[in-house]
């Protein structure tokens, strides 16, 4: 067992290798991280959405940035779409699943905000759909996925495209990446 879990540990370590060395994808990461900083300094807010591991994963990097992630600063407007189960059930049970964060978007989200939106495929229809009415919201728009991007790759702005088709490793990439973000919003905003 030892070694089955040293070769788990290996492939993350590799997967995280092609990421730190794509110069493409850090300056992608960079990109989108100083736009972010100019939502928050434009009085905007970041709203997140996933499903699954993704969807705990857009609630962990909202709760970095409207909590604290390092420093003491003032909280920040940051927020997982997933978050109201009530709000979750009543619309996919009366409009569908697809339309729960498209829905959530036409009511809170506005010119400015910026959409990050989680999926390991990229082709998860309420995603997707999410994206869309960012799009038509004038949000900024971020897709996080694998492997090919999905069919939010060719709807959103900017992307963050892990090079994994596995869904453990693209996970833990797109969680090390919420982090930078974090860090450098908090550095940034608030030295």
């Amino acid at each position: 067992m030892q070694e089955h879990i040293s070769d788990i540990l290996n492939d993350s370590y590799n997967n995280l290798q092609k990421v730190i060395s794509d110069k493409g994808l850090i300056l992608e990461i960079e990109t989108i991280t100083t736009k972010i900083i100019n939502a928050f300094k434009d009085g905007n807010k970041l709203l997140l959405c996933g499903n699954g591991g993704s969807a705990s994963d857009a609630q962990h990097i909202a709760a970095e940035l409207s909590g604290r992630f390092i420093k003491e600063r003032k909280p920040l407007y940051a927020e997982a779409l997933h978050v109201n189960s009530s709000y979750m059930t009543a619309v996919s049970n009366d409009y569908g699943f697809e339309s729960t964060y498209s829905r959530m978007l036409e009511a809170i989200g506005e010119k400015g905000d910026v959409l990050i939106a989680l999926s390991t495929s990229g082709n998860s229809e309420n995603v997707v759909n999410a994206v869309k009415m960012a799009n038509s919201l004038d949000m900024l728009s971020v897709g996080m996925s694998g492997a090919t991007g999905g069919k939010i790759k060719e709807l959103c702005q900017h992307n963050i495209i892990i090079p994994s088709s596995n869904t453990a490793r693209i996970q833990e990439a797109h969680i090390i990446v919420g982090h930078i973000f974090c860090q450098i919003i908090e550095e940034k905003l608030f030295d």
